[in-house]
């Protein structure tokens, strides 16, 4: 169970920081997003302490993915740390397809924002199940 919370924190920690900077990357490719994120009939203002959440979320998800990993990490037999990484956030990343289409049909948010979010969440998902994979072998 330790080792479960130590990685799954890690990752989560890890997750944190790739969202940092897919986000400086995305303001950079995107400048016209700004708009949208800055839209507080949609989105919280960051001044609103909820929105400390969103450094949370990774968090949580880096456990659940941790105890994910606790119970598949065998499947993959022979395969470097980095293939198991790219298989498991390959499955993690492909289930968040339908919340993608969802937000996108729910909200008045651009095409562009959705595509920027299921990039990082690529980004995200590789890097904190690289950390699982080396963590918890």
């Amino acid at each position: 169970m330790k080792k479960i919370i130590v990685s799954g924190i890690s990752a989560g920690v890890a997750m944190v920081v790739v969202m940092f900077l897919m986000g400086m990357v995305v303001q950079a490719l995107f400048p016209a997003l700004q708009s949208e994120y800055q839209n507080t009939n949609l989105f919280r203002s960051w001044s609103d302490p909820l929105m400390s959440l969103m450094y949370v979320e990774p968090i949580i998800l880096g456990l659940v993915l941790a105890w994910i990993w606790d119970k598949v990490k065998g499947v993959v037999k022979g395969a470097t740390a980095a293939q198991k990484a790219w298989n498991f956030g390959l499955v993690y990343w492909v289930l968040a397809i339908p919340g993608m289409v969802m937000s996108w049909a729910s909200f008045p948010i651009s095409l562009t924002m959705v595509f920027t979010w299921w990039v990082s969440i690529l980004a995200q998902a590789f890097v904190g199940a690289w950390i699982l994979a080396k963590l918890n072998k």
